[in-house]
């Protein structure tokens, strides 16, 4: 009976052990792409699994959104300008099996099409462009990215492109062309300036013209602000116009006003 018993026992432990090794269990955020001799059966989980050994095979797939930095890429832009960009892509399996079956490594794959991808875009657009429509770069990159691997399965929800990187050489030209178009700005800006300030002038002239009263006033007021002037010598030019009424129109010309 203590032979039968001595025998039973590694049969007892190959099933404990076999039975143990059966047992998988997935979190909330993983899934289990389910084998049977080779061919696919099922996706399951997350919780406990049941997977038989030597019949079934078990590759675990995580469906978090994965942050993958996209290294620097060398990029000449549609104006033959040298650049470097780098990216993040995010992006997260929506379908475990297409993720698994129809592609070897998913991330491998995601990052090389990412990487030529944002070559690819970007070698269309000038470098301004790229400066400052970025945030309409990030979503044809994501676009086009989303497209591709959607038969493996993959969800891209964002790309950010993280640096514009550009050689000496380049950023000292463009702050050449900043400053040129600020003196450009300044100019015009002076240019509107006088342009307004004629057009002002042309205004209060013909403002004057129709009131001769309006001009001797302004004549005075001027005569007046000139006065405290702390010069010893003033010469003032005196109208013709606006004296003729006091001299009764005789016809003669005053000479210029001189006082000390």
């Amino acid at each position: 009976m203590f032979d039968l018993q001595v025998g039973f026992l590694p049969f007892v432990a190959v099933l404990v052990l076999f039975v143990f090794s059966s047992i998988k269990i997935l979190r909330e955020y993983e899934r289990g792409v389910i084998f049977l001799l080779g061919r696919f059966w099922k996706v399951k989980g997350p919780g406990l699994v049941i997977v038989i050994p030597g019949l079934q095979q078990i590759v675990k797939v995580d469906l978090r959104v994965v942050t993958m930095d996209v290294p620097s890429q060398d990029v000449i832009s549609r104006d033959n300008v040298s650049v470097q960009v780098n990216a993040i892509v995010f992006f997260r399996v929506v379908d475990p099996e297409k993720a698994i079956i129809q592609v070897e490594n998913y991330l491998v794959a995601t990052s090389q099409l990412a990487q030529t991808t944002l070559r690819a875009v970007l070698g269309k657009h000038e470098l301004d462009e790229m400066l400052i429509e970025r945030e309409r770069l990030n979503i044809d990159v994501q676009q086009i990215l989303d497209a591709q691997t959607d038969s493996w399965g993959i969800k891209v929800t964002n790309v950010e492109i993280k640096h514009i990187d550009l050689n000496e050489s380049m950023i000292r030209a463009i702050a050449r062309q900043a400053e040129a178009e600020r003196e450009r700005r300044a100019k015009v800006i002076h240019a509107e300036g006088e342009r307004q300030a004629a057009q002002a002038l042309i205004e209060a002239a013909e403002m004057l013209a129709r009131e001769p009263a309006a001009m001797q006033l302004r004549y005075l007021q001027t005569l007046t602000q000139v006065a405290g002037d702390k010069s010893s010598t003033l010469v003032f030019p005196v109208p013709v116009d606006l004296v003729g009424s006091l001299l009764g129109r005789s016809g003669t010309t005053p000479p210029a006003a001189s006082s000390n």
